[in-house]
Order: structure tokens, then sequence, then C-alpha cells
């Protein structure tokens, strides 16, 4: 059964190293915080796979904090650049 996770996790991995790629080669500062926002999204991801992998609950608080303060960010720097800060 733990198989399975650990599949799920090296499948997430990949995900964000493809993603930092697009982080590191994006032509554009918008295409950046799009990576930088997939990134955040596979890493709650991971948080909460790695949480039922493990059969711990605080896992999902984690990750939830987590989303919210990638939120907040992906936000800001999108008032950055759009120039209204």
């Amino acid at each position: 059964m733990t198989e399975i996770w650990v599949v799920a996790l090296g499948l997430l991995l990949l995900f964000v190293i493809l993603a930092m790629v697009r982080l590191w080669l994006g032509p554009t500062a918008p295409d950046r915080v799009v990576a930088l926002d997939a990134v955040n999204t596979i890493t709650v991801c991971g948080i909460i796979v790695f949480g039922v992998a493990f059969n711990e609950t605080v896992y999902v608080d984690v990750a939830i904090v987590y989303a919210l303060l990638s939120f907040v960010g992906t936000l800001w720097l999108a008032k950055y650049i759009g120039g209204d800060l």
C-alpha cells in the first residue's frame, strides 16, 4: 500500500522539477509567477499525499496554511507586476 504513495510522491516531484524548469526559462514575469504558483500547488498536493501515506491529519492542516500563504503571495506578486503596488 505504501508503494502507491511513494509513486505518487515521485510523480509530484517530477512535476515540480518540470515547473521549476518553466520558472527558470519563463520568458516573462507572469510566466514565472504562474510557474511558481504551480510549484506551490504541487507542494500542497505532496504534503497531503504525505499525510495520507502516514495517516497523519496534521499534514492536512499544514497544507491548508501553506496553500493560504501561497495564494496571498501569488496575489501580491500579481499586484506588484501589474503596477498596483
